[in-house]
């Protein structure tokens, strides 16, 4: 865990499939803790053909199946579901010319929002509009909590602590 806080949680993202890849393991973690989505993240990443959206879009009834019995997985039907729904819906944005980095950082307008790093909130107003927006295009599993975790850990938003040692490092 502090290998992943200290490298990865809150550094600013900007590449739209890992945007994507990081709000599908979001969706994956909701009911659960963010250690048991770390400790499987190769093995969603070996089972999701390495979260590659256009590989992934394409995944049958057959493949849910074969992914129901995968260990190296959180195998809860709905979210492997929703997420090739979420694939697809991705495409559907590429394809109509919506990148989505750009989709995520323009509700910020490109620059990291600095919460306080102590009062902590679940969701936003932010996380709520976002989460509409995403709902809007096809996705699911994007609830507001879910959207705020993932503004978070994709550095859309600041909340280390203030003296953390991250706080500053991560600020865009």
């Amino acid at each position: 865990m502090s290998a992943y806080h200290d490298a990865e949680w809150g550094v600013p993202v900007r590449d739209s499939r890992m945007l994507w890849e990081m709000l599908q393991l979001e969706g994956f973690q909701a009911g659960l803790s963010w250690r048991t989505i770390l400790y499987r993240r190769e093995g969603f990443r070996t089972a999701f053909a390495g979260f590659d959206p256009e590989k992934f879009a394409r995944f049958t009834p057959a493949d849910v199946e074969r992914l129901m019995g995968d260990p190296g997985i959180i195998r809860a039907r709905a979210k492997i579901e929703a997420t090739i729904g979420n694939a697809r819906a991705y495409l559907t944005m590429r394809d109509a010319g919506e990148d989505f980095a750009d989709f995520a950082w323009d509700f910020v307008n490109g620059k990291s929002i600095r919460g306080n790093g102590i009062d902590v909130p679940a969701s936003t107003p932010l996380s709520v509009d976002i989460s509409k927006a995403l709902k809007k295009r096809g996705y699911k599993f994007v609830g507001p909590v879910i959207v705020y975790a993932w503004m978070q850990a994709v550095g859309l938003v600041n909340d280390h602590a203030p003296d953390c040692l991250r706080r500053d490092a991560t600020s865009v």
